[in-house]
């Protein structure tokens, strides 16, 4: 599929706030392997990963993410802010993400966090705990509407149960991943959410899925 009809297909609305999830995933739901995503991907998983921040105002990421996949800031033509969401202030300003970049990315925390000065635009979105309703607001605010969720797993569930998920973008890895790698989604207990099957793209033995989530529009 040539990248005009990919960015048409995975277009974001225009007239209202969007968030699209981004994830990889083994055939037996495994989301890393040796703790990192990286182990799934492969170039067809690249390309989409790429797109989405392409198509994006921002990317939203987890601050155990941010850590464990060892983040660095936006490089490229039309920078895009990575906002990390953080509730226990576990990041230093010696990281990638600050040191790497070429736009201050946005911290999203609560006013109980102990944040240390940081290079970055500091968003308070609630008092003990972040307000996830709040930080899209904050983001949209900024004019950041499209939003690109990439991980982790915690992040992703809090959204979901919040409602704040409208797509994801899933990548099936087409290998077993036996272990005790977290799924895609883990947080509190909800009703399931019921998705819409948009688009199925092959790339070999690799699945592109894109789902909506009924009640969007």
């Amino acid at each position: 599929m040539t990248d005009t009809a990919l960015e048409s297909l995975y277009a974001y609305p225009e007239d209202r706030t969007w968030v699209t999830a981004n994830f990889v995933s083994s055939v037996d739901g495994a989301v890393s392997v040796d703790g990192r995503s990286a182990g799934l991907g492969s170039e067809a998983d690249k390309r989409i990963y790429t797109l989405g921040r392409e198509l994006a105002d921002v990317v939203v990421v987890g601050a155990a993410t941010v850590l464990i996949e060892g983040y660095r800031g936006a490089r490229r033509e039309r920078p895009l802010p990575i906002a990390v969401v953080t509730a226990r202030g576990s990041l230093t300003p010696d990281l990638p993400l600050f040191t790497d970049t070429e736009v201050p990315p946005i911290v999203i925390t609560c006013a109980a966090a102990p944040l240390p000065p940081l290079p970055a635009e500091v968003v308070i979105a609630g008092d003990t705990e972040v307000d996830l309703g709040i930080a899209v607001a904050e983001l949209a605010a900024r004019g950041l509407r499209r939003i690109n969720l990439e991980g982790g797993p915690r992040l992703f569930g809090a959204m979901v149960a919040e409602g704040l998920v409208d797509g994801l973008n899933l990548t099936v890895s087409p290998m077993l991943a036996v272990g005790d790698s977290s799924r895609i989604a883990h947080g509190p207990v909800v009703p399931p959410v019921d998705l819409a099957l948009a688009s199925v793209l092959r790339a070999e033995d690799v699945l592109l899925l894109r789902y909506l989530r009924r009640n969007s529009s």
